[in-house]
């Protein structure tokens, strides 16, 4: 039984883990032994679609624009976040609730209600093909959802931490970011990495918000085509890159997430 028991969660891993495999199996292909035989690794081994992403600044110009606007939108996201989030959490005002579902409600909608609004907007403010188009863009959607997650962290701080900052003569300022701050530090965590792989995987916003200067990676991955149809080993290859960075972040911020789970915000 015991046997048992470790074998089903074994094999339901492998399972999961199977299409990451063969992503990183084609990377190491040319595009003609992926269309020309099904081999469990590669036969002719290379190197050639990593260094081609490495050398020509289409590709590794992607993953630059990609992790610019997405660290810019998750510490603007965050920083907006964390005093909304407060405010919920330790005052009661008309319509509290309201407002606070409403904001949600932003989070609910599909991002392709907004492209053309943002398109003409920031086409007429100049803000069009760089890394604040996609980043101011993004905090629609991720500011609701980083109120939402820290306001269930900061509500789980009692009061009475406030109240004894500042009969010891803290001012707001010095208590939120000295002792409050560091209190909801698994929070914040939490929030960082919603906002940052929201940011990453969103496709539709950072393309229609960008053309050549700001073009992120998953933009340069969906035009490139050579006059044989797309180069398959190439885009294996940098989708491989792109899942780097989500497991950095998911590595750092693993143990806060359990304990998002545990609180009932994620």
């Amino acid at each position: 039984m015991k046997n048992v028991n470790r074998f089903v969660p074994a094999l339901y891993i492998l399972f999961l883990l199977l299409p990451i495999y063969w992503l990183v199996n084609m990377s190491f292909k040319t595009t003609n032994e992926i269309l020309g035989s099904f081999t469990l690794w590669p036969q002719e081994f290379t190197f050639e679609n990593y260094i081609t992403i490495f050398t020509d600044p289409t590709w590794y110009m992607g993953y630059v624009n990609s992790l610019t606007y997405v660290s810019i939108n998750t510490a603007l996201s965050v920083a907006v976040a964390l005093p909304a989030a407060y405010a919920f959490s330790r005052y009661r005002f008309l319509g509290d609730k309201h407002l606070f579902f409403w904001l949600l409600t932003n989070r609910m909608a599909p991002p392709a209600v907004f492209a053309l609004p943002f398109f003409q907007l920031y086409s007429a403010v100049g803000l069009f093909d760089t890394y604040w188009a996609v980043a101011l863009a993004h905090t629609l959607f991720n500011i609701p959802l980083a109120v939402w997650i820290l306001e269930g962290f900061m509500s789980g701080v009692p009061k009475e931490l406030d109240e004894t900052a500042y009969v010891d003569g803290y001012s707001f300022p010095r208590f939120f970011i000295k002792i409050f701050i560091p209190t909801i530090a698994a929070g914040i965590g939490v929030a960082a990495f919603f906002c940052f792989m929201f940011s990453w995987v969103e496709l539709l916003l950072a393309k229609t918000l960008t053309a050549v200067d700001a073009k992120p990676i998953a933009a340069t991955m969906t035009r490139t085509a050579s006059t044989s149809g797309y180069e398959l080993g190439l885009l294996a290859a940098a989708g491989t890159l792109t899942i780097i960075p989500g497991a950095f972040v998911i590595y750092f911020v693993r143990n806060y997430i359990a304990r998002g789970f545990a609180l009932g915000r994620v």
